[in-house]
């Protein structure tokens, strides 16, 4: 979920190919509720354009009277972008935003100065069951876009574009590509698409975007001679244009865009360019200063009990 409950992924030991950049094989953690991945951060890679933050979560199945409560939660100086292939996730915030993001949908809250929401399963899907599947990002802001005002963007599976020809079908939930543009409007130069290629096609992959990567989701693809198994995320070499091949029917979102302009600090689900800036964020946290969340009020989770230091990232630099 967008509250990051658990420890970095470690890396897998095999080698990349020579249009990879790098290679990471996300540790899957068990909540209890489901199986999250995180490919982003980890220690050989934090950044990617401006995502910071990529987490698979599930799939999983969630039968009758069950569901997630992830509760309220604050976040600083970052978007968050939830993105779904099953399921539904009801997202509540501290503008007053009820939202139910379903499958295909963008859902794009910039935290700004400081929001606060939560993501639960709704009464109906409790009372029916459901499969859920999808991926979360965090993805930094420039830093005179840090302290905007928050804000919830909500765009439908059917505003998407959506490009479905010869054995490709891509949605593009941001930037441009394909000869298309999204309707999200992302604070710096952002790149996300959802991609399925059947068996035997291939999709070139040209170099418009600095930073581009790949996370497998299902099915198996071939790049540059080497094959890649799902979970997998794959760092593009810049510059490079690249073919991805279908060997079976393969899905995996393509992601990336122009990097930030300097180093970002990480700790628990605030992200700044500014260290003292974190700090102030804990201390608005533990004396409960941030606005609180209509229609779940009655609930949050503490500040964790974790002095450790923010860690510092940058795209393709290890943490020191």
């Amino acid at each position: 979920m967008s509250w990051s409950p658990q420890p970095d992924p470690k890396l897998g030991d095999r080698a990349s190919a020579e249009a990879i950049e790098t290679l990471i094989v996300p540790r899957a953690v068990d909540l209890g509720e489901m199986m999250v991945r995180r490919a982003l951060p980890s220690t050989k890679r934090q950044m990617v354009g401006p995502f910071i933050f990529f987490d698979q979560m599930g799939p999983a199945e969630f039968l009758t009277d069950q569901g997630i409560d992830v509760r309220p939660h604050p976040h600083i100086n970052l978007a968050t972008l939830t993105y779904l292939f099953e399921g539904e996730i009801l997202h509540r915030d501290s503008l007053g935003t009820e939202q139910a993001i379903q499958p295909g949908a963008v859902n794009w809250m910039r935290a700004g100065r400081g929001i606060v929401h939560s993501e639960r399963t709704s009464l109906d899907r409790r009372r029916d069951g459901q499969r859920l599947f999808g991926i979360q990002t965090w993805m930094a802001l420039p830093e005179d876009r840090e302290e905007d005002d928050p804000a919830f963007l909500h765009h439908g599976a059917e505003a998407l574009p959506l490009i479905d020809a010869d054995g490709v079908k891509a949605r593009l939930i941001a930037g441009s590509a394909f000869g298309e543009t999204s309707p999200l409007r992302t604070a710096s130069q952002t790149l996300y698409a959802d991609v399925q290629l059947a068996a035997g096609r291939s999709m070139p992959i040209d170099p418009s975007y600095e930073e581009r990567a790949l996370y497998t989701i299902s099915g198996e693809i071939e790049v540059a001679g080497d094959s890649f198994e799902p979970a997998q995320l794959l760092v593009l070499r810049p510059e490079d244009p690249i073919t991805i091949k279908a060997k079976s029917d393969a899905r995996f979102m393509l992601f990336g865009g122009a990097p930030m302009g300097g180093p970002r600090y990480i700790w628990w689900n605030f992200v700044s360019s500014r260290l003292e800036r974190i700090e102030a964020a804990k201390e608005e946290w533990a004396r409960g200063r941030f606005d609180t969340v209509p229609g779940d009020e009655a609930d949050f989770i503490p500040l964790p009990e974790d002095h450790t230091q923010p860690r510092r990232a940058t795209g393709g630099v290890n943490y020191p």
